[in-house]
């Protein structure tokens, strides 16, 4: 019997076994998570698509796998560490709409429904990313508490991702800007 339970979480867990019964089906927000990034939105937006890019980064070729290709939406394998050698993996469609927004939509996950949305406003030299979404399982009280779990997790590599954006694009946008030539410091005599 444990045998059995370990195996029914593990294929829950990692997204092999997706549980999408349409029955007792309850919904929670995810988010809202936001990020102030000096850079322009544009490049905030290439940071955010180049993992769906036909030559991604190689470091991130571990995390995203594209399955299929369209002008303007992608079919994606997401792995996730979750544990150790564990790791989840869901399927999403993502569409993008240059350059003010991205949306992700789970086709086969740990939960039965996840769309979400990435949202970049313009504000000066300042890119506000902002993230939402909506979460849903099944079976009712028990399909709530493991959505609890989920997006808990969920929402933590979501902020890790807003992270590494930011980082990337600040670089980038810095890498950009004409270097300030240093005025010569004048010693007094």
């Amino acid at each position: 019997m444990r045998r059995g339970a370990t195996s029914i979480y593990l294929g829950l867990v990692t997204g092999a076994v997706p549980v999408d019964l349409g029955i007792g089906r309850t919904s929670r927000p995810l988010g809202p998570l936001s990020i102030d990034i000096v850079a322009p939105r544009e490049t905030v937006f290439d940071v955010i698509a180049a993992p769906y890019a036909v030559r991604a980064p190689r470091a991130m070729r571990a995390k995203v796998t594209v399955l299929e290709r369209g002008s303007d939406m992608v079919l994606a394998a997401h792995h996730t560490p979750i544990r150790g050698r564990l790791q989840a993996t869901t399927v999403e469609t993502v569409r993008f709409t240059r350059p003010e927004r991205v949306d992700f939509r789970v086709v086969r996950g740990p939960v039965p429904h996840v769309v979400e949305t990435f949202r970049l406003h313009q504000q000066g030299g300042i890119t506000l990313l902002t993230y939402d979404g909506e979460l849903g399982t099944d079976l009712w009280g028990l399909g709530r508490r493991w959505g609890d779990l989920v997006a808990a997790r969920w929402q933590a590599v979501v902020a890790e991702s807003f992270a590494a954006v930011k980082t990337e694009a600040e670089r980038r946008a810095d890498v950009r800007r004409p270097a300030r030539r240093r005025q010569p410091r004048l010693e007094p005599s």
